[in-house]
């Protein structure tokens, strides 16, 4: 199966720094405004995902998600979670620790989105076995 949404290396232990600090923790890329279009982190016991969001995936365990509309525009692509130095969203969990999660991607091959489109992903709302994930409907 092919993945929607990996994470790198230092991806993986900032996201552990930050499970030591906040417990369980939910991704969801941003679709611009206030933080552009990063990946934001927040604790999962206090963010709700919108019903209608798509699961792309987990990285390093944790649920990642983009909406509906955003999807869209990025299926033909794999997400790929990164961290670089400096600030990272002001709403988004890193924050403070002078790093930020970093979106970089990859075109799918074109035998990729055929298998992809044969297994399109969930929406939240279809999703029974996240511990502690929140919808809008729930």
């Amino acid at each position: 199966m092919i993945e929607r949404v990996l994470s790198t290396e230092k991806a993986n232990k900032l996201i552990t720094e930050l499970l030591n600090i906040h417990g369980l923790l939910v991704f969801h890329q941003s679709g611009g405004c206030c933080d552009g279009s990063s990946p934001m982190c927040f604790p999962r016991s206090e963010f709700k995902v919108g019903s209608r969001d798509i699961y792309l995936g987990s990285i390093h365990n944790q649920p990642f998600f983009i909406s509906q509309d955003q999807f869209e525009y990025w299926k033909h692509t794999q997400l790929i979670i990164d961290v670089v130095d400096g600030r990272g969203g002001m709403f988004s969990l890193e924050g403070p620790t002078g790093k930020r999660f970093l979106t970089r991607s990859r075109v799918y091959e074109d035998k990729e989105v055929e298998e992809l489109d044969q297994n399109p992903p969930q929406f939240a709302v279809e999703l029974e076995n996240i511990e502690g994930l929140k919808t809008t409907l729930n």
